[in-house]
């Protein structure tokens, strides 16, 4: 069901015009930037424009998205630039090798379930090197309450950094108002988290 909602989604409007659209992730590549990686996987990518920013700093690039539709976008966008496309359920997502860094923004506030919320911890441990980082955003606590029409789970700083505290120590967070297309403000929530190891 999840691939569906979100292939039908990216098909059924330009991505410009979706409420997450940023013509530059600038808080995503500052945190990513910081972490002294040199490996990223992106998950929930969507047509975000990180990979572009990652490997034109000389990044090795990982994407992962639910819809087909969104990565075949990016694809078009960048060419043959060494990215590395997986089309699937995060969840149901086995990862066959590890990276510096782990970026999410806005996949982790749709797992509403506590089982969800496991198995995605699961997965970011085991596919974090060691003194990696974890970068996640997702709607602070005064954000929205739903997002393309699916519920969301809001978070602080602390609250965000908890849910990961078997595996990763807090090392930054921060608050972004985000402007959609649109003009609206909706603010969210980062952290940096590292990997203990």
């Amino acid at each position: 069901m999840i691939v569906r909602h979100w292939s039908e989604v990216y098909a059924g409007k330009p991505s410009d015009q979706t409420s997450w659209f940023q013509e530059e992730p600038t808080v995503s590549i500052r945190l990513v930037g910081g972490t002294g990686g040199e490996s990223l996987i992106d998950v929930g990518a969507g047509t975000s424009r990180l990979v572009d920013a990652m490997v034109s700093q000389g990044w090795r690039v990982s994407v992962l998205d639910a819809s087909a539709e969104a990565l075949a976008q990016v694809r078009a966008r960048l060419g043959d630039t060494g990215v590395s496309f997986v089309v699937g359920d995060l969840l149901a997502w086995t990862p066959d090798q590890t990276w510096d860094v782990w970026h999410d923004r806005a996949v982790f506030h749709f797992l509403t379930s506590a089982a969800d919320r496991l198995r995605y911890r699961d997965l970011a441990a085991a596919a974090v090197n060691p003194g990696g980082a974890l970068v996640l955003g997702c709607f602070a606590e005064d954000g929205p309450e739903q997002c393309s029409g699916l519920p969301v789970a809001r978070y602080g700083a602390q609250s965000l950094a908890a849910e990961f505290d078997e595996a990763f120590t807090l090392e930054h967070a921060e608050r972004e108002l985000h402007r959609t297309p649109w003009g609206a403000e909706q603010a969210f929530t980062w952290v940096r988290l590292r990997r203990r190891g």
